[in-house]
């Protein structure tokens, strides 16, 4: 009677869900398995003759929590005639563990609550056998258990909660994000299933479609500005959102991007204070307009339209903080202007065209900068001056004039004077009223031809403001310089040497730097014009060459001669310097090179006399003394002591020279007495060399007891003045 009672209850909910369709179906299916029920137990009888199968397919019912075992169909074959020989068999999926079977009756019942979410039918198989026998009375056969579905799952959002963007000032209807729920209940099989939104949050500013799950705005013009945010709650039912349907809901936050609808607005004017010394390029001030939009919609651009301080200033936008940096343009002077007036233009860098209908997107504000005034140090006239001064001026000549005055309303007096630093030397001197500048020393301008000076100008009523100037001063040539040897030169001559052979090519140098160019004179002494060894010949082009008078030099006759040459250097007035050229013999091969000149020493190079006069004068002594062992040892003889009375006159002809040649007049400082040998000797051939200046000599050992014996010898033979010749073997 429960069965009956269950399967009217299950009629009653099926065709109420769903009438005139499936029910019906469902309700004919189950009156066939209530008639093969009845069949069972005497209440109809079936009209068929052949053995075979009677059932159709079962459906249980999920979910079903009765305190007895589900009745869910009933297995009956028509050779069964209710005497209990026919024995009834279940296996398959769930057999005896979820359904079991009445093997008399062949009555199915679930033992198990079902889901069908987890499962949603079984599949089994059937026997019918003869209980005695064993045997099957009807082949074996399968069927299904389907579990009909129950709304037991309510929708669900996967993927919430949800954020979404749109752009501010949207207009109605624009999609802002599309939702989706889910229902694991049977889509196939009535409404659990069949879901439809809503929004719970988020009226009037949002609307869902009811089918789609797509959110859409539902006012038009939503302002970022005031609010940029929302929070919607969106619902998804089943059962077609009919009561009694199950839900489930999600969140949405929806922000609102921005848009360019808000113009850049100067909250004021604004008035700034600049010192006067404050550097070109320096910011002074930072003004900065407020825009209510962000990011790109908010970059600035600052510019000056006009104002009286349009040149002397300048206005750069920093992007990092929108703000407007003012700059000094010009150097700022109080007492030449000491007010600024500028009008300052913002805009935005990137205009929406949808809005330009409210309004210009720019704005202008007026900015006043005043001008302090400060302590100034005194300004020269001109920061760099360049002055001329010949080299030959004398000490205290006027160079220049310099000025300075102080900038400030003050007026304070001025006092000039030399920053030492840049002069050293002290060579010029600066009047500290006037600001005349002079000479304080002697000038050479082959020492220091420019000289570059700071003059310092200081207030006498603060000495702490100081100002600064350069001069150049240039300083002109004169001609004071003689001409000497360009190289220190090492001339030889091959004992085989023809006549007129060229041995040597002299050049010359001048320090000075006359204005149209050096142009040399070479000649040799009035003493060596009758030379007969060698010859000079002027080329006309700043040199000139050595020639051999005749051939066939030997070094036994004579190892080193000195060739006395004279440089001029063409100037009016001309000067000029004797240099003296030193040419040693040597034994050449075929080709003319030299193979040996000396018993291992090399001749002395050539130098003017203006640099070496002292030098070659003691190694003419030192080579004299030599001389004097050799003559003592052979002559042994004894002469009184040499005494001293003379030792000025000697002295007085070493004359120490320092200056860059005197010339010709040089030679006169070399009027000392002629050293020479009394023994007279016939020399093998007369020879015009002049008198060496400087000779090369050997290191001599000797003891201090024969000092007397050198001073006699020297005493005894400083008697003339001059002599032509000297040979050296």
């Amino acid at each position: 009677m429960s069965v009956f009672w269950f399967m009217s209850m299950l009629n009653l909910l099926i065709l109420w869900e769903e009438p005139g369709t499936e029910a019906m179906t469902l309700n004919s299916r189950l009156l066939c398995q209530v008639s093969g029920r009845g069949a069972s137990g005497g209440v109809h009888s079936h009209q068929r003759s052949r053995r075979s199968w009677v059932w159709n397919q079962f459906f249980v019912l999920e979910e079903f929590q009765g305190d007895e075992p589900l009745y869910v169909g009933k297995l009956h074959s028509d050779t069964d005639k209710g005497d209990g020989q026919v024995r009834y068999v279940l296996s398959g999926e769930g057999a005896m563990s979820i359904f079991s079977i009445d093997e008399n009756t062949g009555d199915i019942h679930a033992t198990k609550r079902l889901d069908r979410e987890q499962q949603a039918y079984y599949t089994l198989r059937a026997q019918a056998r003869d209980r005695r026998t064993n045997q099957l009375v009807e082949p074996e056969s399968q069927f299904i258990i389907k579990v009909q579905d129950i709304n037991d799952n309510e929708p669900k959002f996967l993927e919430g909660p949800y954020t979404a963007r749109v752009a501010e000032r949207s207009p109605i209807g624009t999609s802002v994000v599309t939702v989706l729920a889910t229902d694991a209940d049977d889509p196939t099989y009535g409404n659990s299933a069949r879901l439809i939104y809503s929004i719970l949050q988020g009226q009037p500013y949002f609307s869902v479609e009811p089918k789609t799950g797509v959110v859409r705005t539902a006012l038009p013009d939503m302002d970022r500005e005031v609010r940029d945010r929302y929070l919607l709650v969106v619902q998804a039912k089943d059962m077609i959102g009919q009561m009694g349907g199950l839900s489930g809901t999600t969140s949405i936050t929806v922000m609102l991007t921005d848009v360019n609808d808000n113009p850049p607005r100067f909250p004021q004017s604004y008035q700034f204070r600049v010192s006067e010394s404050v550097l070109v390029s320096a910011v002074v001030a930072k003004i900065k307009a407020l825009d209510l939009d962000v990011g790109p919609n908010a970059e600035l651009d600052y510019r000056i339209r006009d104002g009286d301080g349009a040149g002397t200033f300048s206005i750069i936008t920093d992007q990092n903080t929108q703000e407007g940096l003012i700059t000094v343009h010009k150097t700022l002077d109080f007492e030449t202007k000491s007010s600024y007036m500028l009008r300052v233009e913002v805009s935005n860098r990137y205009v929406d065209a949808r809005f330009l209908s409210a309004g210009p997107f720019s704005d202008t504000a007026t900015v006043r900068l005043l001008v302090e005034n400060v302590n100034e140090p005194p300004m020269f006239s001109a920061p760099v001056s360049q002055m001329v001064i010949s080299e030959d001026a004398a000490v205290g000549t006027d160079v220049g004039s310099v000025s300075a005055h102080d900038p400030d309303s003050t007026n304070s007096p001025i006092r000039y004077s030399v920053d030492r630093e840049s002069d050293v030397e002290c060579y010029f001197n600066i009047d500290s009223h006037s600001g005349v500048i002079t000479t304080a020393r002697p000038l050479d301008r082959e020492t220091v031809a420019l000289h570059n000076i700071s003059l310092l100008a200081t207030e006498s009523l603060d000495q702490s403001q100081v100002g600064k100037a350069v001069v150049l001063i240039s300083v002109t040539d004169v001609n004071d310089n003689a001409p000497s040897f360009a190289v220190e030169y090492e001339t030889f001559v091959c004992e085989n040497t023809k006549p007129g052979q060229i041995i040597q090519t002299l050049s010359a140098v001048d320090r000075d730097e006359p204005e149209d160019g050096h142009h040399f004179l070479f000649s040799l002494t009035a003493e060596a014009a009758g030379n007969l060894n060698f010859t000079l010949r002027d080329n006309k082009d700043n040199t000139a060459s050595v020639l051999t008078q005749h051939g066939g030099f030997l070094k036994r006759d004579q190892l080193v001669h000195f060739l006395p040459v004279v440089i001029s250097d063409g100037s009016s007035p001309s000067l000029s310097s004797t240099n003296m050229l030193s040419i040693i013999v040597c034994t050449c091969d075929v080709t003319g090179n030299r193979r040996s000149c000396s018993h291992g020493t090399s001749p002395l190079l050539a130098v003017s006399l203006s640099t070496a006069a002292t030098a070659g004068v003691l190694t003419c002594v030192l080579t004299l003394l030599g001389v004097v062992i050799v003559t003592v040892a052979v002559r042994h003889r004894k002469r009184e002591p040499l005494t001293m009375d003379d030792e000025r006159g000697i002295r007085e002809n070493i004359v120490h020279y320092d200056d860059e040649g005197g010339g010709e007049e040089d030679t006169e400082a070399f009027d000392m007495l002629t050293l020479r040998h009394l023994n007279k000797t016939k020399p093998t051939h007369q020879d015009q060399d002049q008198n060496p200046q400087r000779l090369y000599s050997r290191t001599l050992e000797y003891r201090a007891d024969k000092d007397r014996v050198f001073q006699e010898f020297i005493r005894d033979r400083l008697t003339v003045t001059q002599y032509s010749t000297m040979t050296v073997n």
